[in-house]
């Protein structure tokens, strides 16, 4: 692979990756209210779960993405719902940050389980795999999908410590609450565009 490609490769990665969707929304969250080290497993399966969809995609599973219909309008209603019900979550939130023993965070099934709810996921991976492995070489396919895991890892783990930096701030339950009400509109807000789009 030569030098200018895996440049290429590393820079589509990472814009994909660190713009603010959905994942990285509930990592900021779970990060300002339980501290970015809680964030660590949900930021590890949204790596990982995004990953292996891209994988997937690379070796074979674009060709079902493309021929049959049914299974975008599966992921894309899956998603809304999934999305609606975590901003409704976060709407709902007394704004009380974390104490020893209550709520848990998300964990790592939660942020593989997002990735393989979101369109926007699904259409990166088939975008990626089309741009630079289109042939589905299996070495290709893998090195990509490794580079872009990498790539994710890092991306999503810099809002977990964004998040942990904000936690001293949005320290009182009235700031907190304005936060997550703010997040649960954003959550929504994509939910809707996923939906219409």
């Amino acid at each position: 692979m030569s030098s200018s490609v895996f440049l290429s490769m590393s820079a589509f990665a990472i814009a994909a990756s660190i713009s603010p969707g959905p994942v990285n929304l509930l990592v900021l969250s779970t990060s300002v209210k339980f501290g970015w080290r809680q964030a660590v497993p949900l930021v590890l399966g949204a790596s990982l779960g995004f990953t292996l969809l891209l994988w997937l995609m690379g070796i074979g599973l674009v060709g079902l993405w493309e021929q049959i219909p049914w299974l975008r309008q599966l992921v894309k209603v899956a998603g809304v719902c999934f999305l609606g019900w975590l901003a409704w979550r976060l709407m709902c939130s007394n704004g009380q940050l974390a104490m020893a023993g209550s709520e848990q965070p998300a964990g790592a099934m939660t942020g593989a389980l997002m990735q393989w709810l979101n369109p926007k996921a699904w259409m990166a991976s088939v975008a990626g795999m089309g741009m630079f492995v289109s042939d589905g070489n299996v070495t290709a396919v893998t090195g990509f999908a490794v580079l872009w895991g990498t790539l994710c890892a890092l991306s999503i783990g810099s809002w977990a410590l964004l998040g942990g930096r904000l936690s001293t701030w949005l320290g009182t339950p009235g700031y907190m609450r304005w936060f997550n009400r703010a997040l649960a509109i954003l959550l929504a807000s994509s939910a809707v565009a996923i939906a219409l789009g």
